[in-house]
């Protein structure tokens, strides 16, 4: 089998892996707050961070190892254009993901502590929230970048 290939197909499932799990912990998020039950919220927050540690941290690490493994096999230069963008892009979406992967750890504690002690979800909880959506918005904005540029790279 070809290098380059296999290299892609890696790449691909990273990509898909890494956009797919964020835009679902996303809806789910969403929805279990839309709900207000804290039990839902709860389970929700568990299974974000969860989702992750699983997905998202790896397809993280093997996405730009496997791009630059392309661009080695393929003799590319960093500084091709669409390859600068895609990675500018990744670079962006890490920068935004990173702090709100530290929120979504402490609202899973806010509301597992609010569980146990029957309370109310803090301000703070809210405010986490708020902040957690906004890192959001020019995450996906920028992975979604990376993915237009990387498959449009014949335009550059």
């Amino acid at each position: 089998m070809n290098l380059y290939l296999l290299l892609k197909v890696v790449h691909v499932v990273s990509a898909m892996l890494f956009f797919g799990t964020g835009l679902g912990s996303a809806w789910y998020k969403l929805r279990a707050d839309r709900s207000g039950q804290l039990q839902t919220i709860a389970w929700a927050q568990r299974e974000i961070v969860r989702a992750d540690w699983i997905f998202t941290v790896p397809s993280a690490v093997v996405l730009p190892v496997s791009g630059l493994a392309m661009a080695w096999v393929a003799g590319m230069p960093l500084s091709t254009p669409w390859l600068l963008l895609g990675i500018i892009g990744y670079a962006i979406a890490g920068l935004c993901w990173l702090p709100a992967a530290f929120l979504q750890i402490r609202m899973r504690r806010m509301v597992d502590e609010a569980l146990r002690e029957g309370t109310a979800l803090p301000a703070a909880f809210h405010r986490a929230n708020r902040t957690w959506m906004l890192l959001g918005l020019p995450s996906f904005a920028a992975a979604m970048g990376s993915i237009w540029v990387m498959v449009m790279k014949s335009g550059w």
